[in-house]
């Protein structure tokens, strides 16, 4: 199996379709695509939800050109949909490869971060996870490798995943619609648009903590009063 990975990585990098996966290739045959979708509606979107969960399983760089490009063919709300579920499918695919099959590779080259990664989930559990998703600096192929080496379940990360990259998923999507008017990805995450998303991701942990303050102060009082 990690033979017939490794094959079909270099097998893309030899034939030069992760050429395609560029903004400005994306512009270059959008209005082919565009006819294609006119023409065959339903082979266009099962082909690129395919494609698009193959790239994300495999960390094949272009999953973000691939969202812009789900908004330009299919629209805001269509676009969403498929691109939430083929881009948590394929998250949770590379979140299995890692743990099963490339442990060891995975472990060698991001093993500096899978200790606070560890850390992270201890202290937190899934709300670690729902903030990294949430914050668009972390790069996510990273977050699926590592986290298939932790003790979380796969159905709590596809959950947590799914609800966690919708935001961004929407942002990206809705980006596509204009994709004319789109120079660079940078266009796209504002700073005051990368600062909700943290604020968004934090909201949750910083909850969680006061209700622990809350709860630990109110065990308290009612010792006070035994």
């Amino acid at each position: 199996m990690v033979s017939l990975i490794a094959t079909i990585v270099v097998a893309i990098k030899v034939t030069g379709i992760h050429n395609y996966l560029t903004l400005s290739a994306l512009k270059g045959y959008k209005n082919t695509l565009d006819g294609f979708y006119q023409a065959h509606g339903l082979l266009v979107m099962s082909a690129y939800f395919l494609a698009y969960v193959v790239v994300t399983a495999l960390s094949i760089p272009g999953a973000a050109v691939m969202t812009l490009a789900g908004g330009a063919l299919f629209g805001l709300l269509k676009g969403t949909v498929i691109v939430s579920f083929a881009s948590s499918l394929g998250a949770t695919l590379a979140f299995l490869v890692s743990r099963f099959l490339l442990r060891d590779w995975v472990q060698e080259r991001f093993g500096d971060r899978l200790e606070t990664i560890n850390k992270g989930i201890e202290r937190e559990g899934a709300l670690y996870l729902f903030t990294l998703r949430l914050v668009p600096i972390f790069p996510f192929f990273v977050i699926n490798l590592l986290m298939g080496l932790t003790s979380m379940r796969t159905g709590t990360f596809y959950l947590v995943s799914q609800l966690g990259m919708l935001p961004g998923t929407i942002v990206y999507v809705n980006a596509g619609r204009e994709l004319a008017r789109i120079q660079s990805l940078s266009d796209i995450m504002s700073a005051r648009l990368i600062a909700a998303f943290v604020m968004l991701g934090l909201l949750p942990l910083v909850a969680k903590r006061l209700v622990g303050m809350l709860r630990s102060r109110a065990r308290r009082k009612g010792h006070g009063q035994i």
